[in-house]
């Protein structure tokens, strides 16, 4: 299978998230939770305590070569154990 972690959502809403210990990263499409969970925590060393996933669906666009489709993707909300923190978000 392809890399299970794409990248880190850092976004507005998505700080908001955070004081949680809820993160949020675009995972590969066909990644189950449990891959999702066992992929973060071999990443970052941090103990994963809830997974919740969303399907993206791709939008229209207009290009100058006509119409076109942005690829659908999916997200994952990774809620960490207390006290656990992953230093990509932090600015570290």
């Amino acid at each position: 299978m392809k890399t299970i972690v794409k990248r880190p959502l850092i976004t507005e809403k998505n700080t908001l998230h955070q004081a949680a210990g809820v993160y949020v990263f675009e995972v590969n499409k066909e990644a189950t939770k449990t891959d999702i969970k066992f992929a973060v925590e071999k990443k970052f060393k941090v103990k994963v305590q809830a997974i919740r996933t969303a399907n993206a669906r791709g939008r229209a666009k207009q290009t100058k070569f006509g119409p076109g489709q942005t690829p659908h993707w999916k997200k994952a909300f990774v809620k960490l154990a207390a006290g656990e923190k992953i230093a990509v978000f932090e600015g570290a």
